[in-house]
């Protein structure tokens, strides 16, 4: 069985950088991930070493416009807590 829990959101470039800054300290910091994803808390635990995949898409339509875009995915097997 699989959770997912998702969230979209619209943040400034200064709310986006502390998003990661958190993720950055709650990573570097413990065992223990604490990510607030909407109105949950989700607990994650990582190993030392996880895959991470990065997708930059750009795109340039005469209708739409330029549009850039930027996935990041980190995956990895949880640790036993």
């Amino acid at each position: 069985m699989a959770d997912r829990t998702t969230v979209d959101e619209t943040l400034t470039r200064e709310e986006l950088a502390a998003y990661f800054e958190h993720l950055s300290t709650a990573f570097a910091d413990g065992e223990t991930v604490r990510i607030e994803v909407g109105n949950k808390t989700v607990e994650l635990t990582p190993p030392e070493t996880v895959e991470l995949s990065v997708d930059v898409i750009e795109r340039s339509t005469l209708l739409r416009g330029n549009r850039e875009e930027i996935e990041i995915e980190l995956a990895w097997k949880p640790t036993s807590p």
